[in-house]
């Protein structure tokens, strides 16, 4: 079965209603163990398509940066994160469409509407939009907002990864990896890791039972 590219169909379907300016949203990093999670808005020209804009994840690291750098300099971009703490303290959803609504605010040139991919519209929007479910694979502005969403937060987890060597950042970009799981145990947790995660979460756990019991058979018996 062939694999079709993403187009300009919704696109156009939001330019026939009246929109000039569409917006594509999408976000990177929602599964991870560690690190932000990070949201990308992009308005393509449609005079000006880069080729072969894809879902993220169905292209190689080195097309995701050929790509990144074609879409920066021929279409209107912005990129915004959501913190660890934020995740932590709003539910990764949550901070993912924090993420997203930063980056739409930072366009420098204000939408008319937007695609947003997923089945839900973040519930602080005040613009136009429509959420579009597996987005990155039908929008041509889903898809390079997921491309420059994901080659964003990669490079920052390469930067965290030169801060914590050990927990293979650089390759797995905070994934739970076998590796990464492996080095929570051997490490233990940073400030980067997200305690609201369930590996994590456990972990903390554990150091904490272990913690409490050690100090339990320190106490004298009276």
């Amino acid at each position: 079965m062939q694999d079709y590219l993403p187009d300009l169909s919704l696109e156009a379907l939001a330019h026939a209603r009246g929109f000039l300016r569409v917006a594509g949203v999408d976000e990177a990093g929602r599964g991870p163990l560690a690190g932000p999670v990070t949201a990308a808005a992009v308005i393509l020209n449609p005079d000006d398509v880069p080729d072969g804009l894809n879902d993220s994840k169905k292209l190689g690291a080195v097309r995701r940066e050929e790509l990144f750098g074609e879409i920066v300099a021929r279409a209107q971009v912005a990129v915004a994160h959501a913190s660890v703490d934020e995740i932590d303290r709003l539910n990764i959803l949550r901070a993912s469409h924090l993420a997203m609504c930063r980056a739409v605010a930072l366009l420098p040139v204000a939408p008319d509407h937007l695609l947003i991919d997923g089945n839900m519209v973040p519930r602080d929007l005040t613009l136009s939009a429509e959420a579009v479910i597996a987005g990155d694979t039908r929008s041509a502005s889903i898809a390079a907002a997921s491309i420059v969403a994901k080659v964003c937060r990669d490079r920052v987890m390469v930067d965290l990864a030169q801060q914590h060597p050990g927990y293979g950042w650089r390759t797995n970009a905070g994934y739970p990896s076998k590796s990464h799981k492996a080095a929570l145990q051997n490490l233990g947790v940073t400030a980067h890791h997200r305690r609201s995660f369930k590996p994590v979460h456990n972990m903390l756990y554990q150091e904490k039972s272990q913690t409490i019991d050690s100090k339990k058979n320190l106490t004298p018996n009276r």
